[in-house]
């Protein structure tokens, strides 16, 4: 079936400014509340919302084999369990529906307004309930600097590294989306130089510059999803900002790894961004070698050009660039990590989430964190007013924003926004 809504040709008679990160070539999914304080099921063009509830009510879905309660969820998880074709299909018929030569719901005031809000009307809500959260440590060159900073730099990856996707399963009950404070962590920690841990809030937190894949249901357990068929059980992408605890982290990560230091947050952007959207986007991924054992082999372009920023705001309202990274530096395909976690039959359904892991580039401007940024403290990133920056201060805000461009359009994610609060 053939993606009849990433034409760039296409344009809508809704009005998109130029820069838009949702032109009518991307075609997102969220949740939001309208301001009749109903939920319902929406996707985005330009700055204006649209109830997908009301529009399938109102018969444009004609033809679709579509529950008459589809839309009308608090969650995407069962349009996400439709799988693929609905996927195709459902977003097809919105690029048809709000197209600049078809009069079918451009010509109905009434239509209109039972559908369409401005963004500033609406509430976002978090899109899917997610079950169960993976988070993955795939970008090479972040798990180098790790590696430099906290063990031997002639041997910072470790051995596993070059032939397994890593990853560990976090806590999905404190995802949230863009817009929710979030608290300073407490926790323990072992101060420098002393041989007793002390209990308090977090002196290093960061923010770990990611994104994140939402699955639909892949297997049976027992059953695994080859490499090749990985992509089929991908709905799309969202930002993912994967808070961590760095002090709390370097205490307790021997023997079993993360644990309170990256469960108390993470956020991530309203959006998800299909993937069909982003197929006019394909890149190579970056080499491996050695060759990954066969269940981990794919050909052909498996990754995405997807640029990345994160910005430090401080209470003062000014907004510093911090780094700037893309989606394509990452060495493991989302492919290899859902054929890997799924290798030894572990069920995925409907609403999981995969993390990336903090994805850094090759330079210091491109590095995924601040741990890195300011290589462990050792090198304070100073802010457009003035002030430095180790870690992320109380009421300071980190906003990630994420985007393609090519043929003369974009396809962006928004941003994930989220202020840290005090402890």
């Amino acid at each position: 079936m053939s993606i009849r809504a990433n034409d760039p040709t296409i344009s809508s008679w809704l009005q998109v400014k130029t820069a838009s990160d949702f032109p009518i070539q991307n075609i997102p999914f969220g949740v939001f509340l309208t301001p009749d304080d109903v939920i319902t099921i929406g996707t985005r063009i330009g700055d204006h919302a649209i109830d997908l509830g009301a529009l399938h009510q109102l018969g444009y879905f004609e033809g679709i084999p579509l529950t008459d309660d589809i839309f009308l969820q608090d969650t995407l998880n069962d349009f996400i369990s439709d799988g693929k074709k609905t996927w195709r299909l459902v977003r097809n018929r919105i690029s048809e529906i709000f197209e600049a030569s078809n009069p079918k719901l451009r010509d109905q005031k009434k239509h209109r307004e039972a559908v369409l809000f401005s963004m500033s009307e609406v509430e976002m809500q978090l899109p899917v309930q997610i079950g169960d959260y993976t988070d993955f440590y795939s970008s090479k060159e972040h798990a180098t600097n790790i590696g430099k900073m906290f063990r031997d730099p002639e041997n910072a990856l470790l051995p596993n590294w070059l032939h397994i996707p890593v990853g560990y399963h976090g806590r999905s009950s404190t995802i949230v989306p863009s817009g929710t404070a979030i608290k300073r962590p407490k926790g323990q920690t072992l101060p420098k130089g002393a041989n007793q841990p002390v209990f308090g809030p977090s002196k290093m937190v960061d923010f770990e510059l990611e994104m994140a894949f939402i699955t639909t249901d892949a297997n049976a357990m027992g059953e695994s999803v080859p490499v090749d068929q990985a992509e089929d059980h991908i709905f799309g992408l969202v930002l993912f900002n994967d808070w961590s605890a760095r002090d709390i982290q370097k205490w307790e990560y021997v023997p079993l790894g993360p644990f309170l230091a990256k469960n108390f947050a993470s956020s991530i952007s309203a959006w998800i961004v299909t993937l069909d959207a982003l197929e006019p986007f394909r890149v190579e991924s970056p080499q491996q070698k050695p060759d990954p054992l066969p269940y981990l082999r794919h050909s052909g372009n498996n990754s995405f050009d997807i640029h990345l920023e994160a910005a430090i705001e401080t209470p003062d309202g000014i907004s510093t660039i911090v780094t700037k990274s893309n989606f394509k530096y990452m060495y493991w395909s989302m492919a290899q990590q859902l054929a890997h976690h799924t290798i030894n039959g572990c069920k995925v359904n409907s609403g999981d989430m995969m993390g990336s892991g903090t994805i850094s580039g090759t330079g210091e401007e491109s590095f995924g964190s601040m741990l890195e940024l300011a290589w462990q403290g050792t090198k304070p990133i100073t802010l457009s007013n003035g002030d430095t920056r180790t870690s992320i201060q109380d009421q300071d805000t980190v906003v990630l924003k994420g985007y393609c461009s090519r043929n003369g359009y974009r396809i962006g994610f928004g941003e994930v926004r989220t202020r840290l609060l005090p402890a």
